[in-house]
């Protein structure tokens, strides 16, 4: 109950961010504050609240609504991998000099 609560809280409030995320109610007007127009005053106020609330979002809610799952079993090719291949010489061994290039590099 309380992830919907949460929910309920989070979703008005990330629409309230994307409706006022242009001021519309500023078209037209051409008040200057401090060698800026009001508008770019609103646009800087507007991003430090939205990075507030996000950084309240990233450290809360982020994972709601998503199924992720770090366990053995999260690999996509069904082996419990992580689909990445090994190396194919050198097994990523600084000093191994097996795998280098011809130029002197090591492959990636």
């Amino acid at each position: 109950m309380a992830d919907l609560n949460r929910d309920l809280v989070w979703i008005p409030t990330f629409a309230v961010l994307i409706v006022f995320a242009v001021p519309w109610f500023l078209w037209g007007v051409d008040r200057v504050v401090a060698g800026l127009p009001v508008w770019v005053w609103w646009h800087v106020g507007w991003m430090c609240l939205c990075a507030v609330l996000f950084a309240r979002f990233a450290g809360g809610a982020w994972d709601r609504g998503m199924t992720v799952d770090f366990g053995p079993t999260a690999g996509a090719d069904g082996d419990g991998g992580s689909g990445a291949e090994a190396p194919a010489s050198g097994g990523g061994r600084t000093g191994d000099r097996g795998g280098d290039r011809p130029d002197g590099g090591e492959r990636a």
